[in-house]
């Protein structure tokens, strides 16, 4: 059997092209490599052509694409015959909506407020303005709800097979309302001239039985189809009398006659781009396609969960990683649920495996959820790259970032201008049905009513565009102490900028917030509603910032790409050696057994392509005289029209960085690296929206992009750009080389467990998604560990550029991690003293549990060691000991190990050690 809690995770992304089968081919690679738990992208039923799985259709059945039931049931026997476990990425907050694949929200738009299921989504029924009865608003439409009714794109269609109507918009399917199939059937009818024919007659009959409102109604509609699909004839009459709803430009009458029947649905039609202003359905982030559920409801979280249930009972199932906490109104709830879900499932005879997908800010602590046992690890990956980077480099590169932003290196206010733009572009209509909520409030009672909607709006405003975090997490008894003083604090600031009069508005606003307007005492408002709004802020302020740090901010703030990163402080200072120490100390504390990452799915750049850049903080005087000379050479390339320049100078800036990081050594920048790089630059400029954006593309500035790419890496044209780059490249790659080393061995040895994403066991030099989900080819990485049993390291030295290097290590961690499960997995942390004039460049720890240890030797800022990245560093020029008092090993004599002792094959070690003095353990000395 696995362990219960994994040693090491192994991170798939499965599609159609790479299913269970092609998975469960895998497993043995991955036993070998030492891992102990696969870790698998969604593989419940997503849309057709999913390459990532997050727009599930169907909880209760695995994904056909990969395989379905019987593709599963393989790779589960592959799992066992080889003693892996499985872990599951699970998408409670939201599922995929529109086209014709998700059965619950096809019968919401049939039934409306009456489908069963309507209660499972997060639906402002009554928000739709112009409208008799309630609806949710669809925006599916490339154009105009006119244009697309007169030019035919909306048809009326009837299925013979279901007995039922529907409008389709091409793969689109909008259900009809059984209520209004007796107009439909009257109007056929007579189109089809077919009133005396014996199955005209048998339609008519059927339209008079059911009389009076909303009928059909549920309970009669399934007869109504039956019998209208067993009419001898009908499918032929209905077929011609359609052409009554044939809407088209020249035929006024049939696109009014259809128009009217949509009208009368439970859904309005709309332009894609309406979605931002008027949507009424919870959304994820501000994807149109992904709707969000309500998993607080009881019986949505029963069924969306019931075949994960089976799974953990069926023992299949070891662990699951919980997609988007922070949409669900109340995590510690669901977290509850889930919880209780286990037990009923396995007993309470062992620990199941629950993490959960969570970006902490800078200096924010993770929130208690009951069964959780940490994140999916960003905020360590961030760690890692802070011990990483030279805080003295950064200092050069904030004057660098000046002079070419002309703005100061704070990243404050870039975020609080795209949190502006967000809420008046991609998440207006989210923050309207907030601000409308709040006046509903205020006006509840007379004390409070002369509070304008207008000032409403704009308190809450600024208190959203001041909230430092994704999110706090209420619940229906309030808030907890911190989140408390997170939503005070986040007032106080916000009122800083009030200039109106206040009387009393923000007092109003934070007891909304806290719902301390329900207390006793209180002047009495609707609970329903404060709870509603206070818990609704919630689920608002994460997609909010998201969309404003990661998904803009982060491709505006360029000064060092490598602190880009989910989770991250692209400002940062960079960390101290002592921090870092406390910061793992209070993890083995209190987060032992969450994940560490340094790559994922949704990182902004491989974790290798990362390395390399953080290395630019130890080079920053070289790094900026380069960066001026090819601004230079590649001017002729810049594309001027009008009053802008394509690319701008900050995003030429980025775009030097992310060469570097992305530049192949073993094969020329060939055809396809142009074509990922162009991709990246347009992806990067759209989500920047500072001069192009997706929802207003900049044709010209995007076509400028690509043609700048395109030219300075054609070599008949930027020759001397390209011979500078390539020489740069060279020396940034061994540093990152080097860099990467030191991350895979802290990740390998910290604290927690490492997650390791598919492929990046050779050098993982991809960007931001897709490309960094394109396919791997396991055979290769396979048969080269096969190689490997016996590793040279000086050979590996010398020809570090194939990637072996990094998987030989890999697997020589993953071997120690197995060795020494208790060690790492239970251990405790124990910084150990460097001494000596290179002190500052090496980070030295012990982990130990028992009388067993692990010593652990890594390296950083190597550019004073490898003449700035020219050569691979002589341990002998580290002048620097380790005290390992109380400590004992194979091969160390006395109380200190020099750095050209422990460091013999590489700048990395962990030495297999044992505690000398187990009862009166050693006091360490922390030095940075």
């Amino acid at each position: 059997m696995p362990p219960a809690i994994p040693l090491a995770t192994y991170r798939l992304q499965l599609t159609a092209d790479f299913d269970f089968d092609k998975a469960a081919a895998v497993v043995p690679y991955l036993k070998a490599l030492g891992i102990t738990h696969l870790y698998a992208s969604p593989v419940m039923k997503a849309r057709k052509g999913s390459t990532h799985g997050y727009d599930t259709v169907d909880h209760s059945q695995f994904n056909p694409e990969l395989g379905g039931e019987a593709g599963f049931a393989r790779l589960s026997e592959a799992l066992e015959a080889h003693d892996l476990g499985l872990i599951i990425d699970f998408v409670p907050n939201h599922v995929g909506v529109h086209f014709a694949d998700n059965p619950w929200w096809l019968d919401v738009l049939e039934w409306g407020q009456a489908s069963p299921h309507a209660a499972s989504f997060d639906i402002d029924w009554d928000q739709l303005a112009f409208r008799a009865r309630g609806g949710v608003l669809l925006p599916i439409l490339g154009s105009s709800y006119g244009e697309a009714l007169e030019r035919g794109d909306i048809e009326l269609r009837y299925d013979p097979d279901e007995g039922s109507f529907s409008a389709w918009y091409f793969e689109h399917r909008l259900p009809i309302a059984p209520e209004r199939y007796g107009e439909i059937l009257r109007v056929i009818v007579k189109e089809a001239d077919a009133a005396e024919t014996a199955a005209g007659k048998h339609l008519l009959s059927l339209t008079t039985r059911y009389t009076g409102l909303r009928r059909p109604n549920r309970k009669e509609a399934p007869g109504f189809k039956a019998e209208l699909k067993e009419i001898a004839g009908a499918a032929d009459i209905i077929g011609r009398g359609l052409a009554a709803y044939r809407a088209g430009k020249d035929r006024p009458a049939q696109t009014l006659t259809l128009h009217h029947l949509l009208e009368r649905q439970h859904y309005k039609l709309g332009h894609w781009r309406l979605a931002s202003s008027d949507i009424n359905y919870r959304r994820f982030f501000d994807v149109n396609g992904l709707a969000g559920l309500r998993v607080e409801d009881a019986s949505t979280f029963a069924a969306t969960h019931r075949l994960v249930k089976q799974l953990i009972a069926d023992g299949k199932l070891q662990g699951i990683r919980l997609d988007h906490i922070d949409g669900l109104r109340d995590p510690a709830q669901y977290c509850q649920r889930l919880r209780r879900l286990v037990r009923d499932a396995q007993g309470n005879t062992k620990p199941f495996y629950t993490v959960i997908e969570k970006i902490l800010c800078e200096r924010e602590r993770l929130q208690k959820f009951a069964g959780v046992q940490g994140t999916t690890g960003y905020e360590w990956m961030n760690v890692i790259t802070h011990v990483l980077v030279d805080p003295k480099g950064l200092e050069a590169l904030d004057e660098t970032w000046r002079q070419i932003s002309n703005r100061p290196p704070r990243l404050a206010p870039y975020v609080k201008d795209a949190k502006r733009r967000v809420l008046e572009t991609l998440l207006a209509s989210e923050f309207t049905v907030l601000s409308r909520l709040l006046a509903r409030i205020a006006n509840g009672h007379y004390s409070t009513r002369d509070f304008s909607a207008d000032s409403l709006r704009q308190a809450l405003e600024l208190y959203v565009l001041h909230f430092p975090v994704y999110r706090t997490y209420l619940t229906h008894s309030g808030p907890t102490a911190p989140d408390r003083k997170l939503i005070e604090d986040t007032i106080e600031r916000a009122r800083g900028e009030w200039f109106a009069a206040d009387e009393g508005i923000f007092d109003f606003l934070r007891d909304a917030l806290t719902m301390d307007l329900l207390k006793p005492g209180r002047p009495p408002h609707s609970a329903p509603r404060v709870r509603r709004f206070a818990l609704k802020v919630q689920q608002f302020t994460g997609p909010m910032m998201a969309k404003s740090l990661e998904d803009t901010a982060f491709y505006q703030f360029h000064r060092l790409l490598a602190l880009n990163e989910v989770g991250g402080d692209p400002a940062s200072s960079g960390l101290t050696v002592p921090a870092f120490h406390q910061a793992m100390q209070a993890r083995a504390r209190e987060w032992p057994q969450g994940m560490t990452a340094t790559a994922t799915h949704d990182t902004k750049r491989g974790e290798d392509a990362r390395t390399r850049i953080a290395a630019l903080s130890e080079i920053p005087g070289e790094w900026t005289s380069a960066v001026a000379r090819w601004k230079v050479l590649n001017a002729p390339h810049l594309t001027h029209q009008g009053s802008f320049r394509a690319p701008s100078a900050t995003f030429e800036y980025m775009l030097y960085q992310t060469l570097l990081g992305a530049w192949p050594l073993e094969e020329p920048a060939d055809a396809a690296f142009v074509e990922r790089i162009q991709a990246y630059s347009l992806k990067a400029a759209r989500e920047g929206k500072e001069e192009t954006s997706w929802l207003n593309p900049h044709e010209a500035y995007e076509s400028g992009i690509r043609d700048f790419v395109g030219k300075i890496l054609d070599p008949a044209r930027s020759t001397e750009f390209l011979e500078a780059l390539q020489t740069l490249a060279r020396r940034v790659a061994l540093l990152g080389t080097l860099n990467s080393l030191s991350q895979l061995t802290l990740k390998a040895t910290l604290p927690g467990v490492p997650d390791f994403y598919q492929g990046t066991e050779f050098w993982d030099l991809s960007l931001v998604d897709p490309d960094n989900r394109r396919p791997v080819d396991f055979a290769a990485r396979h048969a080269a560990l096969t190689s490997l049993q016996a590793p040279d390291w000086s050979g590996l030295i010398k020809s570090w550029p194939d990637g072996q290097l990094k998987l030989a290590w890999t697997r020589h961690l993953l071997k120690l991690r197995n060795g020494l499960a208790d060690v790492f997995a239970r251990g405790d942390y124990q910084p150990l003293e460097v001494r000596g004039a290179h002190a500052d460049h090496v980070i030295a720890f012990a982990r130990r549990h028992g009388r067993a240890a692990a010593v652990v030797v890594v390296g950083r800022h190597f550019a004073a060691f490898t003449q700035g990245g020219r050569e691979w560093p002589a341990v002998e020029g580290f002048d620097a000991t380790v005290d390992i008092s109380g400590y004992t090993a194979t091969g160390l004599a006395g109380n200190e190990v020099r750095l050209a002792q422990a460091w013999r094959d590489l700048p990395v070690a962990v030495i297999e050690a044992r505690i000398a003095n187990a009862v009166k353990p050693m006091r360490q000395r922390v030095r940075g």
